[in-house]
């Protein structure tokens, strides 16, 4: 067996008055290529630091193949040093060639000539890709590497990627880069590293292998396994059934969009009726939008219905911020006309994060310093509210400043959601993020009853999350296809639609082979369920209103927890029953048919 190229014995790493890692053996071979998970918070970026050597260990010993050539390719570069992104291409410890420098750079579409200072945070990625990728690696450490790309450079990273003869360890939230690339997993999950040889497109089934293993060991010896509070309240195999119940609703949503198209070869989405349910909230009649000489928006004519999910992609410049603009009102068309509800309340999430203070607690954030927050007109207690949005309660008092970039996205996201809205907007709403915060983010806006509009270039999660699709390739033409990524890419180019990953987000599966008649079971299920849902909601909603009793958490805490617990049995409840009636439905309508 080959020895690794890289390798780290008995991994200590002390974080104050604890162990953040410790007994930790990690070996990484000249052609792994390693999907690194984990959620926020756990260590995988410092993991990747004390592999690369940017850091020292206080227990372990690392091991490097003589005259091996690790990169690291870091989250956030820092360019300060630099005069332009030239110089700072050219630095480093393997300092590459400049010629291969600057065919990657314009592979990119980046212009080293930049200055440093100025420079944003999607060029300070690609000059960080190009002196990575020119250095010749034999292991690439990669830390969210499609972060501030657009969709071309994403693909072009990935192609170069999947030539590449090195091996590299991977930090990303990109679902369908992890699922294309990855043929190995480390997990990181509670201090414990697990190895497993499979890439990232079995990593959930391995999960909840492990999971449900644990779990029989609890019970065999009869104690309360200590798993996160995160996995005890959601429940991995609840959550599969979660994804896979709005992923059915998903595709429901597009087939109904799809009937309310337009004539063939009209980039414009017609209204169906003037039910109030699907009445217009944006709409764009014949919109012209130019900069200069150069044409944005070409006779665009759009109507977006109130529960539409749209998401918009293209490569940087080619006019996603101006359409965004458009849509919400903040630019107007040079010719044409855009026209909003008069009643839209938007609420704006953009990538930086910029609603953030630092100087905050999470506490003071949420609820300006009290124990309670009104969500969209339900009053819930700190605590609870923090748990929905998988924060351990106890993180009430820290300091926003303390948090990692994913925990304040998430902050961010709960604060917002809290607010009466009917019009989300969310500008890359996925970096920073973690699987699972990402998993959280896709079931807020699945429950989210108003009209959302998503920029992203995060493929898997607007196939998982969209409704219709508006691509723009720059020339001011915007295809509006009713789907997500995929359908965009197939409708532009069907050649290159069978390389995209779809496996993430396939379609629900073909329903399975119904008996003749329904049992005397499913038959009672199917007229009792009902009934039953509405005892849950009716047992839910007075539990709440116990629980708005602003005094209960200090004076009974017994009492509070208690009725939060019972309001979680409750919702799964109801979950398990709604989900249950509507196979039986399902079935039902099949022998009808």
């Amino acid at each position: 067996m080959a020895a690794p190229l890289l390798s780290f014995e008995n991994l200590g790493l002390s974080q104050g008055s604890h162990w953040l890692f410790r007994g930790m053996d990690i070996h990484v071979g000249a052609r792994d290529r390693l999907a690194l998970i984990g959620r926020n918070g756990v260590g995988k970026t410092t993991l990747l630091k004390l592999l690369g050597g940017q850091i020292e260990a206080d227990e372990g010993v690392r091991s490097v193949q003589p005259g091996a050539r690790i990169i690291t390719l870091e989250q956030d570069p820092d360019v300060s040093a630099f005069a332009t992104l030239h110089d700072f291409a050219l630095a480093g410890e393997f300092a590459p060639p400049a010629h291969e420098v600057e065919a990657i750079a314009d592979q990119l579409g980046i212009d080293l000539s930049r200055e440093a200072r100025t420079a944003s945070g999607g060029e300070r990625r690609r000059a960080a890709i190009a002196r990575a990728l020119a250095s010749e690696p034999d292991l690439l450490l990669l830390d969210e590497p499609t972060n501030h790309l657009d969709i071309a450079a994403i693909d072009w990273l990935e192609n170069w990627l999947a030539r590449y003869n090195g091996g590299f360890i991977v930090i990303s939230h990109d679902r369908a880069f992890l699922t294309r690339l990855t043929r190995q997993t480390l997990w990181l999950d509670r201090g414990q590293m697990r190895r497993n040889e499979i890439g990232f497109g079995g990593f959930e089934q391995w999960m909840e292998a492990v999971y449900a293993e644990e779990a029989r060991a609890a019970e065999k010896l009869d104690a309360k396994l200590k798993i996160e509070a995160h996995w005890l309240e959601r429940g991995v195999t609840a959550r599969r059934k979660r994804n896979q119940g709005r992923l059915a609703k998903l595709w429901e949503m597009r087939e109904t969009r799809a009937a309310m198209n337009g004539p063939q070869g009209v980039a414009k989405i017609a209204v169906a009726s003037d039910d109030s349910k699907t009445k217009s909230v944006i709409k764009i009649e014949h919109a012209t939008k130019m900069f200069g000489d150069r044409t944005i928006i070409d006779n665009l004519s759009l109507r977006v219905q109130r529960g539409d999910r749209i998401g918009i992609v293209g490569g940087n410049g080619a006019g996603k911020t101006t359409l965004l603009k458009l849509l919400t009102g903040e630019l107007q068309p040079d010719s044409g006309t855009v026209s909003q509800a008069k009643t839209l309340d938007m609420i704006f999430i953009d990538q930086q994060r910029s609603l953030m203070q630092g100087d905050k607690t999470v506490r003071e954030v949420l609820a300006e310093g009290g124990d309670w927050i009104d969500v969209r007109g339900v009053r819930k207690h700190v605590h609870g509210y923090l748990k929905d949005f998988l924060f351990d309660p106890s993180l009430a008092e820290a300091k926003v400043a303390t948090l990692s970039g994913g925990e304040r996205s998430r902050l961010l996201f709960a604060r917002e959601f809290a607010r009466e809205s009917n019009l989300l907007v969310l500008d890359e709403p996925t970096n920073d993020l973690d699987l699972e915060t990402l998993d959280l983010l896709q079931e807020v806006i699945a429950d989210y009853d108003g009209t959302v509009l998503i920029v992203s270039h995060d493929r898997d999660f607007l196939d998982r999350t969209v409704t219709v699709t508006l691509g723009l390739d720059g020339t001011g033409v915007v295809d509006v296809i009713v789907g997500g990524y995929a359908d965009w890419i197939a409708k532009r180019d069907p050649r290159k639609a069978a390389k995209v990953e779809k496996k993430a987000v396939a379609a629900p599966a073909p329903p399975k082979p119904v008996s003749a008649k329904l049992t005397y079971k499913d038959q009672r299920d199917l007229e009792l369920l009902p009934k039953r849902v509405e005892e849950l909601e009716a047992a839910i909603a007075r539990d709440e209103d116990l629980l708005a009793d602003p005094a209960l958490y200090t004076r009974d805490r017994k009492r509070f927890d208690a009725l939060t617990g019972a309001i979680e049995k409750a919702r799964a409840e109801k979950e398990a029953a709604e989900m249950r009636w509507l196979e039986l439905a399902e079935k039902a309508e099949g022998l009808a048919g």
